[in-house]
């Protein structure tokens, strides 16, 4: 009889057990506790002043590029659209900033005519000199101008991922470049239940 008890037992433990589901795993990297990476003050393509504040309720998407970069950033503009569409009706839930590294070339202008050529809910951000230094240093994010033939030929050498907020406008991710939009919107997913 007690061995009866106990085969019960242990039979329902299991039973409770088969019914909770594990948790969903990140396809990419977890900064959940990060201590950096905290917040911006940029101005966005349209002339209104960011913070990360301004975005709290959706999840954040954040890279840092150039619009003259020839491979990097279209790629990872293309593969934020890209998540965009997979997303659906929750892709309202989102915002994809583009941070410039370049400002010296890159105006509220052309960002106001390039970032929304890829989704019309995506912002470009810039700041001065200055501003671009502190919110690089800030996000621990490398970028070196590499000099061209003529002066305005140079490119910036930059680092490729992005940063992803959950909707309380806590850091969650980094995205690695050049994965493909599947593996983005699934922890896009994730962070919006």
């Amino acid at each position: 009889m007690k061995i009866l008890k106990h085969l019960a037992g242990m039979l329902m433990a299991m039973a409770l057990l088969a019914c909770t589901e594990a948790p969903e795993k990140f396809n990419n990297t977890d900064l959940t506790g990060l201590d950096y990476a905290r917040d911006f003050a940029l101005t966005d393509h349209n002339g209104k002043a960011r913070t990360l504040a301004d975005f709290k309720g959706k999840a954040v998407v954040i890279f840092f590029g150039y619009t003259q970069c020839p491979d990097v950033c279209p790629t990872t503009m293309a593969e934020m659209a890209g998540v965009m569409k997979l997303l659906g009706p929750d892709a309202d839930k989102v915002q994809v900033l583009f941070v410039t590294l370049d400002p010296e070339r890159d105006t509220q202008a052309l960002l106001a005519s390039y970032v929304p050529n890829f989704d019309q809910r995506f912002l470009g951000l810039y700041g001065d000199a200055a501003a671009t230094a502190k919110v690089a240093k800030e996000f621990k994010v490398f970028y070196q101008k590499v000099e061209g033939k003529t002066p305005g030929s140079y490119t910036m050498d930059h680092t490729a991922g992005s940063y992803v907020y959950d909707p309380q406008g806590r850091v969650r991710l980094f995205l690695r470049h050049g994965q493909g939009p599947e593996p983005v919107a699934h922890d896009l997913k994730i962070l919006l239940k």
